[in-house]
């Protein structure tokens, strides 16, 4: 009689990932309030869509210089440490976004929280990946991920009771409480013990980012998170203002807290995305599971932007566009782990996940460019090329689930993957 999958995790090692999705969870807190205010705030700066869209913009792409910074340093010093560094950084980049007084001052703030929203995931992933069992990677990864959804949750509650009283200064001085989370992190997550320190950080281990054949798969990886991330956040960072601006805009008309009933639904199915990715991809393989997902994200991105003008029918298929345009990035802390040695994981993973997310720091900018000309369903709709290019583009990445981290991963992509067995 086979043992539960989770009988085989440790007390340490589900403190690891508690921490590390805890981070993750009030990271995209921090972050997503920022896109429930983004109306309020425009209107009391007197800003229009672009602006709105380059505040997005600036945040992502200052989130590649904090992955690979957080990276190395995780690589360097630690992944615990680490990962106490970022969750600081943004919980106080969030309370100074609450003092800014002009539109200089918000996006020099935004860019800041973005630093440490990258270096989050660096240190987290590399810090899961390395702690949990090879053959339940997916799954840890896929609960770290899922903590986006809930922290998207927490946002949209918290705008929802937060900005019609109190106003986005409020609900961004909120976003300091994440640092509490340190006095935990602190006393109860320890360093991987498999993490090899020897060389880790170095010069030397850096510049072998650079050559074959770890070049190859940096190249190839950044593709992948540029292309699906450009999709995302093209999507997901107007989709709340495609539910409450007006029907004349070319939006859905609910207005901001009537949307809120909207996106929570759409969120939990993203929280069973992430977590089902998970699973999915122990069992049956990284690639075809990153390939569903993407095609069914890329067929009801449209369908939903475009087609379903009832928000009746787009209660319906929220949670679908949640599940399956969510649900991918569970295999990114799971595939850079096992793509990269552990000398540089934490520097690769920082690098190509940030990399990607810069980018798509265009994609923010590009759709609310498109929404003042042609109306926001359109400009959402255009995500759906990117996702299908990212459904294309896992197939050139060779099969690395159930790899040991010590292990060096086959770089033919025709390469079978061992048999499963029961997850």
């Amino acid at each position: 009689m086979s043992t539960a999958w989770y009988r085989d995790v440790n007390p340490s090692q589900w403190r690891t990932l508690a921490a590390a999705a805890a981070g993750w969870t009030l990271d995209a807190t921090d972050f997503v309030i920022y896109v429930m205010a983004m109306p309020m705030i425009a209107a009391e700066f007197g800003f229009g869509p672009e602006t709105s869209g380059l505040l997005a913009t600036v945040t992502l792409l200052t989130s590649a210089a904090g992955g690979l910074f957080f990276g190395w340093f995780s690589d360097r010093y630690g992944r615990t440490r680490a990962l106490m560094a970022t969750i600081l950084v943004y919980s106080l980049c969030s309370l100074g976004s609450a003092t800014a007084t002009s539109v200089t001052a918000l996006v020099l703030w935004r860019a800041a929280l973005g630093i440490g929203m990258g270096g989050e995931w660096a240190a987290g992933a590399a810090l899961v990946s390395e702690s949990w069992p090879a053959r339940h990677r997916g799954k840890a990864i896929g609960l770290m991920q899922s903590g986006w959804a809930i922290g998207y949750i927490i946002a949209a509650l918290l705008a929802a009771t937060v900005l019609p009283t109190f106003g986005w200064r409020v609900l961004f001085a909120l976003g300091v409480l994440p640092a509490l989370l340190l006095l935990w992190i602190r006393r109860a997550v320890p360093e991987p013990v498999s993490r090899k320190s020897h060389g880790s950080g170095s010069l030397k281990a850096l510049v072998s980012l650079t050559r074959r054949p770890l070049s190859g798969r940096v190249v190839l990886a950044i593709s992948l998170s540029g292309c699906v991330m450009f999709a995302y956040w093209g999507l997901f960072t107007w989709l709340p203002s495609y539910l409450a601006s007006p029907i004349e805009k070319g939006g859905v008309g609910l207005g901001l807290v009537k949307s809120t009933a909207w996106i929570v639904p759409m969120q939990i199915g993203a929280f069973l995305g992430y977590v089902s990715f998970g699973f999915l991809s122990d069992r049956f393989g990284r690639r075809p599971t990153v390939f569903a997902f993407l095609m069914g994200a890329a067929i009801l991105a449209p369908t939903y932007g475009l087609l379903a003008r009832s928000p009746m029918v787009l209660l319906v298929l929220g949670p679908l566009l949640g599940f399956f345009g969510h649900g991918f990035f569970s295999v990114f802390g799971a595939l850079l782990a096992e793509l990269f040695p552990s000398s540089v994981r934490g520097t690769a993973q920082g690098l190509c996940y940030n990399a990607g997310r810069a980018l798509s720091a265009l994609a923010p900018l590009t759709v609310g460019a498109l929404a003042k000309t042609h109306g926001i369903g359109v400009a959402l709709s255009l995500t759906s090329a990117f996702f299908v290019a990212g459904a294309l583009l896992i197939w050139l990445f060779p099969e690395t689930s159930r790899r040991e981290l010590d292990q060096e991963p086959d770089l033919q992509p025709s390469a079978t993957r061992a048999d499963p067995g029961n997850s």
